[in-house]
């Protein structure tokens, strides 16, 4: 029987695309797994100064950025770093925020340079966190908030609109004359500072050596 080379070829031509498209895609799957195995990964370095906590949360990218985090410390020689993220939507509006190893002691020092004070001081009313909630919720006219804020009269929502307004917290929408908007670079700072009274008063994403460093110190 006279030999089909054509065929014999053509045959040889798809085996070899299979083969090479068998050898991409795992090229692609090797290429996904190791960033996972290499990047960052925490080092197994015990530190002389900072504990390191390890699985703290079920997502192991987490733990392991914790562990960085801890051994990022020990590195500066400061008292600690955090890093946050977040996305907040509402109201037809959406802020986003990353931000990465910041000292702790850049946060203390906002106690020492009173900053924290007149913070907390401008926003630590009820009726201005009222405002304020209603407002994040999405854009308000004074007459709306009066009505969702249960207030007695627009100059009531006034009086306690002004600390918001000149701390730049709040302002009368550009596009929207008589409508009130919280300021985009202010929407990051509330909702890390509601988070920070959240971990407050709920314990159960916190783990340390507090007592046992006390207990050195004595």
């Amino acid at each position: 029987m006279e030999r089909n080379y054509g065929k014999e070829i053509d045959a040889l031509k798809e085996q070899m695309e299979n083969f090479q498209n068998m050898v991409s895609l795992q090229l692609d799957e090797l290429q996904a797994v190791m960033p996972k195995l290499i990047h960052n990964k925490p080092s197994s370095k015990k530190l002389e100064r900072v504990h390191v906590m390890q699985e703290m949360h079920p997502d192991r990218r987490l733990s392991e950025q914790m562990e960085e985090l801890c051994h990022e410390t020990e590195k500066r020689g400061v008292s600690g770093l955090v890093t946050y993220l977040g996305v907040y939507n509402s109201g037809g509006r959406q802020s986003n925020w990353i931000r990465n190893t910041v000292p702790v002691g850049d946060l203390l020092s906002l106690i020492d340079k009173g900053v924290a004070s007149k913070v907390l001081a401008c926003i630590g009313n009820e009726n201005r966190l009222a405002i304020l909630l209603e407002i994040l919720r999405g854009p308000k006219t004074v007459a709306a908030l009066v009505e969702k804020g249960h207030f007695g009269s627009t100059g009531q929502v006034y009086h306690h609109m002004k600390p918001l307004l000149a701390a730049d917290i709040i302002a009368e929408d550009k596009q929207q004359k008589g409508v009130y908007v919280v300021q985009p670079h202010r929407v990051q700072g509330i909702i890390m500072l509601l988070a920070g009274i959240s971990d407050m008063v709920d314990e159960t994403y916190t783990q340390g050596t507090w007592n046992s460093v006390e207990e050195n110190e004595r």
